[in-house]
This record gives C-alpha cells, structure tokens and sequence, in this order.
C-alpha cells in the first residue's frame, strides 16, 4: 500500500500520486497526528522542516527557534513535500532517487 502526504495545489505532490496512481492526503485538510509527525521528524531530521518555503521565510525568528515537531504541527505548509510511505519504508521528496526507488 502506498501512501501521499503532501498538500493538493503542490505541483510535485500531484506529480508523485499521478505517477505513482495514489490519492495524495492533503495535510491541510486531514492533519497529520503527533505520531505521524514523530515518526516523519525520526526518520527524515531537520529535512522535513522546508526551510526555503514561503511560509518559513513569513515566520519571525522567535518563532523559527521553536522545536520542529512543534511548528509542523502548527504550520504544516512547512513539512518537504510529499512524504512518501509504500510498505513501511518512508520517502522524502520526488527526486531521481524516489522515483526510482518507487517506479
């Protein structure tokens, strides 16, 4: 079974679940739950915090100093996009190395 967490108007994120014949899950719609969110944070680190978004650049520096999980949880606009989960394993982005992991 496969997976997509990402956001619907992300071009990537409509990319990767039509290559790949997935529904994405929007996380604006369906937040992701605290777990979710740990499991992502162990797996990917600080790469899943998208430190060149626009709403990253609108956040002030009080707030950017702020635990991760935190501010995924309150900004999910902030999480790389898409998280990828196919049988367990966990993928971030869709690069050339996702896609041919997956394709």
């Amino acid at each position: 079974m496969t997976l997509i967490y990402g956001i619907k108007t992300c071009d990537t994120c409509r990319k990767a679940g039509k290559s790949l014949g997935v529904e994405l899950t929007d996380i604006r719609a369906e937040p992701l739950s605290n777990e979710q969110l740990e499991r992502f944070y162990a797996q990917f680190g600080e790469a899943l915090v998208n430190t060149r978004s626009t709403t990253w650049r609108g956040l002030s520096e009080g707030e950017r100093t702020r635990a991760p999980l935190d501010l995924l949880a309150d900004h999910p606009t902030l999480m790389k996009r898409p998280v990828i989960e196919k049988d367990g394993q966990l993928y971030l982005g869709w690069g050339k190395d996702v896609q041919a992991a997956l394709l």
